[in-house]
């Protein structure tokens, strides 16, 4: 197939769409050095010279799609032409929309990246019984945001089960490790959706919502107050857990996501499932004092997003998109996050997940490449479904969780005593 001519129905296994973006790289990279031979796989975005260039660095021979994130016809062409497409464009909010809506129209499975509520909330509504329709999984947040706490809940539950333990009650992540750089592109999303709910009160108060990202908000139990800055410390959380906790940025996204896994599931975690999302800042003296400052200064970047002058001089040292850190700077990366987890029966569970390479770049182009292997590769293994807009551990679990582990990370669970 040559380079201007617009790929045959399902010729394609996978597309990366984005391949020239500085995670779409990485994700195609990825895809290079450990899809199985013969993976049929395109690169795909706006230019066709930058394309290219790309696949001369990687040393392929992928076809180069050109298309456009506006261009509607492109992207129900670029749907068409696969099985599987990731995309790594973002703001989701802005570019997402049309893809994500022609793969559920044309029955492809989609992968992305966003943690954005009010993107995956508008996919939802458009896209989940039309991909139903036709079979397609729609599966957003494939990367740091939202599979190691997706699947880190979604093993926590299995075990739970597997020895009659009851359902899940009190659960919470903590990042117990984590070196990364901050991601730009993440920055930019925070902007769009700020910039959104300045202009909308509803749209502003959906975001708030823990259950944003619900099926069906009003069958969603009542279980008080469930904050996301939450600042506790660690015995709180677990006996075994010392130290302070601070709040955990992708909280505020993270939470809504498992929550729809819960609820897609009929409630299979337990109608008095709460959960929630921290930061160990250590075990200093000073560790509720970092706690409580890190809150402020969350609450703070919130705020200076929004207010014209301050933004104006964030917009001048925050990362830009498209800007992240080098190779060595990624190599360096990683984190672990810890979960602990009380059953209905009293008992108690802890997971592991933990990757090498920086969160939101290398581990996060591991975890979008596997999981574009999976839904491409494993649909034998992948779980029952006919399709929707859906999440990791709905979408791809355990196929995911086989595959990740096999690609080096860890992921964990085990009972602690009673």
């Amino acid at each position: 197939m040559s380079d201007q001519a617009a790929p045959r129905v399902r010729d394609l296994d996978i597309v990366v769409y984005g391949a020239t973006g500085f995670v779409g790289v990485l994700v195609a990279g990825y895809l290079a050095g450990h899809a199985p031979a013969g993976t049929r796989i395109a690169l795909a975005g706006r230019s066709a010279e930058r394309l290219a260039a790309v696949r001369s660095r990687l040393g392929v021979e992928w076809p180069v799609i050109v298309a456009d994130s506006d261009d509607v016809p492109a992207m129900e062409r670029l749907a068409a032409a696969a099985h599987v497409v990731v995309t790594t464009v973002g703001p989701y909010a802005k570019y997402g929309h049309a893809l994500a809506h022609a793969c559920a129209a044309a029955g492809t499975d989609y992968a992305d990246l966003t943690g954005e509520v009010l993107f995956a909330r508008a996919s939802a509504d458009a896209n989940h019984e039309l991909a139903r329709s036709t079979g397609a999984r729609i599966v957003h947040s494939c990367g740091f945001d939202s599979i190691p706490s997706d699947i880190g809940v979604h093993v926590l539950w299995q075990q739970a089960q597997a020895d009659g333990a009851g359902e899940l009650t009190d659960t919470t992540l903590v990042v117990t490790s984590m070196r990364g750089g901050p991601s730009g592109g993440t920055i930019d999303s925070l902007r769009h959706q700020i910039d959104t709910v300045k202009q909308d009160t509803t749209l502003r108060r959906l975001a708030a919502s823990p259950y944003s990202l619900s099926p069906a908000r009003s069958e969603e139990p009542d279980l008080g107050r469930q904050e996301d800055m939450v600042v506790l410390r660690g015995s709180e959380v677990d006996p075994s857990l010392r130290g302070s906790l601070a709040p955990f940025v992708m909280a505020t996204y993270n939470t809504r996501v498992v929550r729809r896994t819960n609820a897609l599931r009929g409630y299979a975690y337990g109608r008095a499932f709460r959960y929630r999302e921290a930061l160990s800042v250590g075990t200093s003296p000073l560790a509720p004092v970092v706690a409580a400052v890190t809150k402020l200064g969350l609450g703070a970047l919130v705020v200076g997003l929004s207010l014209p002058p301050t933004r104006f001089v964030l917009d001048r040292i925050l990362p830009k998109p498209g800007e992240g850190p080098d190779q060595q700077a990624r190599e360096r990366g990683h984190f672990t996050m810890d979960l602990f987890a009380t059953t209905s029966t009293g008992a108690r569970y802890t997971a592991r997940f933990r990757a090498k390479g920086d969160p939101g770049y290398a581990a996060t182009a591991v975890m979008l490449g596997e999981s574009a292997l999976a839904l491409a590769l494993d649909r034998a293994e992948l779980p029952a479904s006919d399709g929707g807009v859906l999440t990791p551990a709905t979408g791809i679990g355990d196929a995911l969780v086989k595959r990740l582990r096999t690609a080096g990370l860890e992921i964990s669970v085990r009972a602690l005593p009673r």
